[in-house]
Formats: C-alpha cells, structure tokens, sequence
C-alpha cells in the first residue's frame, strides 16, 4: 500500500477519533450539541444515548484503519492492506449513507449534515483511490 493511501486512511481515522471527541466526551457543551450538531439544549437527554453510542461506533471504526497501518509496517502487509482497505470502505460507505440521510433531511434539515457525510466520505475514498494505483 503506497504512502498517500496510508495518510488518506490515516486522515480518516482523525475524522472518526474527533466524531468519538464530540459525540462522546464533549457532547454536553453547547458549542458541540448545538453548534456542531445541530440539536437544541432542550433535546440534549433524548439524544445522548444516541450520541454516546454512535462516538463509540467511530471510535472502533477508526481503530480499524490504527491496526492494519501497523500490521502493514510490522510484517504482515497482506493483512494490514486488508484491513485498510475494508475500513475504509466501511468509512466511504458510511459517509454515503451520511449524505442520504442529509439529502432525505431525516433528522435536520437538509444540508445541516453535509459536511459530516463529506469529511467522512473523501478522506476514506481518497485512501482506496490512492490504493488502487
């Protein structure tokens, strides 16, 4: 797996690591919950559960990416390639369904996600992209 492959996947990991920041340790703090999110102060205790549970799913998503980085620069690169790969895979198909459910205003209005779906989807394709060559 070439050099601009690992840092696209290692970008993609430090989107995932922020999300697990906000959604889990500083989720309470208007600047997070309002300002990132979107979600008035009023709908903090319906939406912290889904919040904690969805930091946690991007914690264990970007640790994927962590393990085979390290797998490919200690011997076992057919494993560590197979695990950056299907990751970020995970990430870019996440990313898009992120986007559908924006463009379907599922939650917010429409656009509000955007960005999200974005930082979730480019940096993960861009890392399968770069591996393809």
């Amino acid at each position: 797996m070439n050099a601009v492959a690992q840092v696209f996947a290692a970008v993609a990991v430090l989107v995932h690591l922020l999300a697990f920041a906000w959604e889990v340790l500083l989720f309470e703090r208007p600047g997070v919950h309002e300002g990132i999110f979107r979600i008035p102060t009023a709908n903090l205790p319906a939406t912290r559960l889904w919040s904690f549970n969805v930091g946690f799913y991007n914690l264990f998503l970007a640790a994927g990416p962590v393990v085979g980085l390290v797998l490919l620069h200690t011997g076992h690169a057919d494993a560590g390639r197979a695990l950056v790969l299907y990751c970020c895979g995970f990430m870019a198909l996440a990313g898009v369904a992120l986007g559908v459910s924006d463009l379907l205003a599922l939650s917010r209005p429409r656009g509000a996600g955007r960005g999200g779906a974005l930082a979730q989807l480019v940096p993960a394709l861009a890392a399968l992209v770069a591996a393809a060559f």
